[in-house]
């Protein structure tokens, strides 16, 4: 029996990683709703002050630098220079584990004033930023594997391919915690 040869489709990778981004949206416009839900009974919503933002700017430049350095790589990738482009994810990676390493600061700080249990905001203040670094964890895992994948070949969906799909969805985390400080903070 002739077996039927299908070209691979170049896009495949962009198109399951929109449907994992759309997924992981309809979560966080969830999370956010239950945000706005929760404060709007104000006898169990007794913030006296939101939390303090220098963490959460200096966090939110990270992030937004480190899609910088991956857009750049991406850009390297498609002129065919890998290595530049190896190095800008590999930066990208540890500029997402300081990202961590700052909220871990951050939580110790707000650990002082703002709990889980002590209100309703403290519950999804945490809810959501421990989501947010839950997804960065995972970004981080697709970047280092992207980032190991063997020698990059010349084809046409190889090497530009898992390096863009990996990027779109750092690209998306990123851009969920622009939404955060802007409502959570």
């Amino acid at each position: 029996s002739a077996r039927t040869v299908f070209p691979l489709d170049d896009n495949r990778g962009t198109w399951g990683m929109f449907a994992v981004i759309a997924t992981e949206f309809s979560l966080f416009v969830c999370l956010f709703a239950s945000y706005f839900f929760l404060g709007s009974n104000k006898d169990r919503w007794s913030i006296d002050q939101p939390p303090k933002l220098h963490y959460a700017l200096i966090m939110l430049a990270v992030l937004l630098s480190s899609s910088l350095v991956l857009y750049w790589g991406e850009r390297q990738i498609k002129l065919q220079r890998y290595v530049a482009g190896r190095i800008a994810l590999l930066v990208t990676i540890v500029i997402g584990l300081g990202f961590l390493v700052l909220q871990a600061f951050e939580y110790l700080d707000h650990w002082k004033t703002l709990t889980p249990y002590s209100d309703s905001y403290g519950s999804i203040f945490y809810t959501i930023t421990s989501f947010h670094a839950a997804h960065v964890m995972v970004g981080l895992l697709i970047l280092a594997y992207v980032l190991i994948l063997p020698r990059y070949s010349p084809a046409p969906q190889s090497p530009y391919r898992p390096y863009h799909v990996a990027a779109l969805y750092w690209h998306f985390v990123d851009i969920v915690w622009i939404f955060i400080v802007g409502l959570l903070y």
